[in-house]
């Protein structure tokens, strides 16, 4: 796992199809990696690189002009010509993608279902559909709840990626649901990767904690080839989104850090949301 480098001279981002070759390596020797195992099990399904849920984050602590950004990031990164390029570049040259936006422990809306990406004309009308649903925000923040939910879409995308992806932007750790690390472990056992885009504005509100990327790195995202890109102003929203979805589509990851995100034990309190909750309000949420 890695973490986008804090300074770049560009989206210079050299496009290789090396996820696709490994994959059709590994299932010739019957090594095959555990989603393209679940992937073979689905005849019928429609071939893609990368099955990609986005699951984004609508609680309160998120303001609207945050929302608007979060989701015109997403918007103007499916229809780039760097996202475009990635795309061709693909063993298929098409991916699947979902929209998905959550808040509480039970509070999750699938704003657009699953829809094929082949080309310029197919994230236009992704980008058309997802400018027609107004924004709505909720309670709480539950990635727990999130990630179990963008687990359960894969079961009838009707799509066979080489890879499977949730793709979980938000701007706390968990406060409600079940423990995080939980539903993490549960989600990468069925051989799904999850990538995080921790955004780190330093409000200094209730529930904000100064390392989200670090909670991230070590709580919530996993699996092979798996990064975090943290946002850390408002002008960072849509450049990163749009390099994080690039790098998702093209099955590659950031230049690796020194110090691997991976560590054996974490360097933050995977429960930190829970306690800061309870602390201030009491109870308990443990579902």
């Amino acid at each position: 796992m890695a973490r986008w480098p804090k300074a770049r001279g560009g989206p210079a981002i050299a496009l290789l199809a090396v996820a696709a070759a490994i994959a059709v390596a590994a299932a010739g020797d019957g090594l095959a990696a555990p989603s393209q195992r679940l992937a073979d099990a689905r005849p019928g399904a429609i071939p893609v690189d990368v099955e990609l849920v986005l699951a984004v984050d609508i609680s309160y602590s998120m303001d609207p002009e945050e929302q608007a950004l979060q989701r015109e990031g997403y918007m103007q990164a499916l229809t780039s010509k760097e996202f475009l390029s990635a795309l061709r570049e693909g063993a298929n040259g098409k991916i699947a993608v979902t929209y998905v936006e959550w808040a509480g422990a039970e509070d999750q809306t699938v704003v657009m279902p699953w829809r094929l990406i082949d080309g310029l004309e197919a994230a236009g009308a992704v980008v058309e559909e997802l400018q027609r649903t107004p924004p709505r925000r909720g309670s709480r923040t539950s990635i727990a709840g999130a990630l179990r939910f963008s687990r359960t879409l894969f079961d009838t995308s009707g799509y066979r990626g080489l890879r499977r992806v949730i793709d979980v932007s938000g701007d706390g750790p968990n406060n409600a649901g079940p423990l995080v690390t939980q539903i993490r472990d549960d989600v990468l056992a069925s051989g799904i990767v999850i990538n995080g885009l921790p955004i780190m504005l330093n409000r200094n509100r209730f529930m904000d904690i100064p390392n989200l990327d670090v909670y991230y790195e070590d709580c919530v995202t996993g699996g092979a080839g798996s990064f975090v890109v943290p946002i850390r102003d408002r002008a960072q929203f849509i450049d990163a989104t749009r390099k994080k979805l690039i790098l998702e589509v093209a099955g590659r990851e950031p230049a690796p850090r020194v110090i691997r995100a991976s560590a054996e034990k974490p360097r933050i309190s995977c429960t930190i949301g829970e306690k800061m909750w309870q602390d201030r309000w009491g109870g308990t949420d443990f579902r």
